[in-house]
């Protein structure tokens, strides 16, 4: 009975760690809304048969599949906003640079392919660069050396 309890109280006093683990905020939040958005995007492209885009507004720190919300129960987020205290450093489609633009499209077509993408996001000390791969039309995230 003795190891039961100690076994509680030692649950008890990790589950706030554990819980702040997996809640995402910040960057981590940032990070995966950004490749949902895409993932949402690209199965719903691969799944419709048609040509399916995410459109970024950079000053309004928004992005989200074009045409609506989720269809067929997908899990994917498919509309955002960037936290507050995360920016964005950078958006280039297909080499060109829309960071400065009202809004972009990127565009993921019905063969799993997409445009070409990479974008920048920081915090004060955190720099991460998102890199979508034209040919697979995934996303894969890595860090930014400064």
């Amino acid at each position: 009975m003795v190891v039961v309890a100690i076994m509680g109280l030692i649950a008890a006093m990790g589950l706030p760690s554990i819980m702040k683990a997996l809640q995402k905020d910040g960057m981590r939040k940032a990070l995966s809304d950004v490749t949902d958005v895409c993932a949402a995007a690209r199965a719903k492209a691969i799944f419709s048969h048609q040509p399916v885009a995410v459109v970024f507004h950079p000053g309004e720190r928004t992005f989200a599949v074009e045409g609506g919300g989720p269809g067929g129960g997908s899990t994917y987020v498919h509309q955002s906003k960037l936290p507050d205290g995360i920016e964005l450093a950078m958006l280039d489609i297909n080499l060109q640079d829309f960071g400065a633009s009202e809004w972009a499209r990127v565009r993921f077509f019905p063969n799993g392919t997409s445009d070409e993408m990479t974008i920048v996001l920081h915090d004060r000390a955190d720099w991460r660069k998102i890199t979508l791969e034209f040919s697979t039309g995934l996303a894969s995230v890595s860090d930014v050396g400064r």
